[in-house]
């Protein structure tokens, strides 16, 4: 019995590529292509496909409906897989659709779409149970995870990103003191240890703030999706 397939891509030519390109595989059948998220989710209640390969923009606010919608599908039909068609490279994307389990789940670049093999690929794992992940997101996750052990945010304690974190707030010694419950002469211990970690010892002092403070955010700041083009 071939794998049943819901398409939802807003962009005519790609769609209909797409349906061309799963038309010709017959270990698979297309019974639904779409061009919105509102009418992916019909056609997931009406038609019941075995798998959903979503865009991971289309309208109505052309973001990340495509990761949005698999989460839904989850709680609404947890036997439906999902393959999203992403342009991002950026693993924050592919975290997020995995953020609720990899089971059923696929992310796969666009670039990579013109490869039916690779595109089939995904579709029988996550048909399976399985998942796929593009192997350019995978190697930027080991490159961000290798960034990060590399990190000297590392080093520091509990308490000194705590304190920290109070200065990334543009907080004086005094007001971190109270915040914290530690005595003005424990607040400066911590941010001389601070400095010393990170390499900014010998900065001015206001200078030596602002920067620390800069390489919490940076490391801790949400990556929010691109928009439009």
């Amino acid at each position: 019995m071939p794998i049943r397939i819901a398409l939802g891509e807003d962009n005519l030519l790609v769609r209909e590529g797409l349906r061309q390109l799963l038309s010709g595989d017959p270990g698979l059948e297309v019974v639904a292509v779409v061009g919105d998220m509102a009418s992916l989710r019909d056609a997931c209640d009406a038609r019941r496909p075995d798998v959903v390969i979503a865009d991971i923009r289309m309208p109505p606010t052309e973001t990340d409906e495509g990761i949005r919608f698999a989460a839904e599908l989850r709680d609404t039909h947890p036997e439906i897989a999902v393959v999203v068609l992403s342009q991002y490279s950026d693993p924050i994307y592919a975290l997020a659709l995995l953020e609720r389990g990899s089971d059923r789940r696929a992310y796969l670049l666009k670039e990579r779409v013109h490869n039916r093999a690779e595109l089939t690929a995904a579709i029988h794992a996550v048909a399976d149970g399985g998942s796929m992940i593009d192997p350019k997101i995978v190697e930027g996750l080991v490159q961000a995870r290798a960034q990060a052990q590399r990190s000297p945010l590392n080093e520091l304690t509990a308490r000194e990103r705590e304190v920290l974190a109070e200065i990334a707030q543009g907080k004086s010694n005094t007001a971190i003191a109270e915040s914290l419950f530690l005595t003005k002469r424990a607040v400066e211990k911590h941010i001389n240890a601070i400095f010393l970690k990170l390499g900014l010892a010998d900065a001015e002092d206001v200078s030596k703030r602002v920067k620390a403070a800069l390489m919490l955010l940076a490391e801790t700041a949400p990556v929010r999706p691109a928009p439009p083009a």
